[in-house]
């Protein structure tokens, strides 16, 4: 699949030439298929050295290699931004959320100290990219990102990014009240179902609240190999078995840059392999690519130039063990470095 339009634009022309069914299918002999096989040994060993407890190479549809319990359900962390994702775009095309609404217009407040006028005048937008401004205390903070937190009015809405679980929390909230569904739910009718997902039902969403907010957050169990569908989705343009399941102009726009991160770029709850000031970051991901990411090592790592899915999942109730951006940046090049390149 070729990687068009400034490289934010993916399934333009053509879906990837495998479509999976009720089970993934395996590439039956990698090496002929050009991925040496000295390579895979080396991608395998740094996946145990990293203590992945399941990973999956996907190329053209395709099973390339899988680790561990690729069925296994485990918290994906943040990885529910990008789940989220899908369904704010197919809201978004059914008009049931308008992205330059303000959560002045949609009624939005938090618990004391409530929110501050300014803060109101962030739109739903200014959410999806992670530049409100709203730096409230939130459900589901990691240490981290609460000593990171900006200080309250020190940025408008719109000018600066910051990695915040309120703008994230909210965003559900919203979705849920212009939706008239559960998160959990819609995922599993809107998405989950129609593209075949094997272990995912709603039972496996749980909402986690805070005594300092009134939005919680919505965690999702989910396997390895789920996981790569939904990559796969985004890959494809948003079709599916030639169904459009979210719109592609909708994944076109998640999948660019709007902030610089120290990898990269940050679209819309998705980060991009590219800058928005075109700069090479710190940590460098394929160009073009984009990627769902996790706390603790979950990652699902989309390379549209080569047709590529690349996931890890660690789920720390098997292991103490946690894997950071850089190290998974280097599994992916591991990954390329093997990919036949056609």
């Amino acid at each position: 699949m070729a990687l068009l339009a400034l490289g934010w634009v993916v399934g333009a022309n053509c879906q990837s030439s495998a479509v999976p069914g009720m089970e993934w299918k395996q590439l039956e002999s990698p090496e002929q298929a050009g991925w040496p096989a000295e390579k895979l040994t080396s991608l395998h060993k740094y996946v145990e050295e990293m203590g992945s407890t399941s990973a999956m190479i996907v190329q053209h549809g395709l099973v390339v290699a899988e680790w561990g319990d690729a069925a296994h359900r485990s918290n994906l962390h943040s990885c529910r931004k990008s789940l989220l994702n899908s369904l704010i775009g197919i809201a978004v095309a059914e008009g049931k959320i308008n992205l330059d609404d303000t959560l002045e217009k949609l009624g939005i407040d938090d618990k004391k100290p409530s929110l501050t006028f300014e803060e109101t005048q962030a739109t739903v937008r200014d959410l999806l990219e992670a530049r409100s401004g709203v730096y409230h205390p939130a459900a589901y903070e990691t240490k981290g990102m609460v000593e990171q937190r900006p200080p309250r009015g020190s940025h408008a809405p719109g000018t600066f990014w910051y990695y915040n679980n309120w703008d994230f929390n909210a965003l559900g909230w919203i979705y849920e009240k212009a939706a008239g569904t559960k998160i959990f739910d819609a995922f599993y009718r809107e998405i989950a179902q129609p593209i075949g997902m094997q272990d995912f039902r709603p039972g496996d969403g749980h909402y986690i609240t805070s005594a300092d907010s009134r939005f919680p957050a919505y965690v999702f169990e989910m396997s390895a190999r789920d996981f790569a569908r939904f990559a796969m989705l985004y890959l494809d343009g948003g079709k599916w078995n030639n169904t459009q399941i979210v719109p592609r102009d909708w994944v076109n726009a998640s999948i660019r840059p709007y902030s610089d991160v120290e990898s990269g770029g940050y679209g819309y709850l998705w980060w991009t392999g590219d800058a928005v000031s075109g700069t090479p970051q710190r940590i460098r991901f394929p160009k073009g690519s984009f990627w769902a990411e996790g706390h603790l090592g979950q990652y699902a790592v989309v390379v549209p130039s080569l047709d590529l899915i690349v996931v890890n999942r660690l789920d720390e109730k098997q292991t103490r063990r946690t894997i950071g951006k850089r190290q998974m940046a280097r599994m992916v090049r591991l990954a390329v470095d093997a990919a036949p390149k056609n």
